[in-house]
């Protein structure tokens, strides 16, 4: 089980599905949101892209964030971000897509203030999504992309727009962090 680091949810324990998920630790979801917190003031509308548990979007819900769309093509873990949302009382503040992120960003319309992907590690089509995200209406100037995936797999400098604007390693794991070009 995972556990909210902080905010209005602290110390409350997500459930994870019990296979083929590796969730982002602790110390890396914590280190993503202290980058976070240090970059943006602007946290109106969230999406958590391959979300698994939910705990990325929960965590930004829980440190106010106002709004947070979640997308895992997995119905048990749609299933399982519902549950965990209503453990940490912020349904409310939640949509759960259940379906491809590809097919997802196709119809999604709203601009995001910040984008989290935890995608699969051994999944190799990850530029292939932040360059859909760079090309789409759903990030706008002030947008930051976070991505956390293997190290073993760098990303791009820059994706269409999107730039890499600072990167952070621990361990296995790569925190890539994009921001359009201004």
């Amino acid at each position: 089980m995972l556990r909210v680091i902080t905010g209005t949810a602290k110390g409350t324990l997500l459930k994870v599905p019990t296979t083929g998920l590796r969730p982002a630790t602790d110390l890396v979801r914590g280190a993503i949101f202290s980058i976070l917190e240090n970059l943006t003031d602007d946290w109106s509308r969230v999406l958590d892209l391959y979300s698994g548990s939910g705990a990325l979007g929960i965590e930004a819900l829980s440190r106010g964030a106002d709004w947070v769309d979640f997308v895992d093509r997995e119905r048990r873990c749609c299933d399982i971000i519902k549950l965990n949302l209503g453990k940490t009382k912020l349904r409310a503040k939640a949509h759960v897509y259940c379906g491809t992120v590809n097919k997802t960003l196709s119809f999604l319309d709203k601009e995001y203030s910040i984008v989290l992907m935890d995608p699969p590690y051994a999944d190799t089509t990850i530029g292939d999504v932040v360059e859909q995200l760079a090309n789409s209406k759903l990030i706008n100037q002030d947008s930051i992309v976070v991505v956390d995936h293997s190290s073993r797999f760098p990303l791009q400098g820059k994706f269409g727009t999107l730039n890499l604007f600072k990167e952070h390693r621990h361990g296995d794991t790569t925190i890539s962090i994009y921001r359009k070009e201004k």
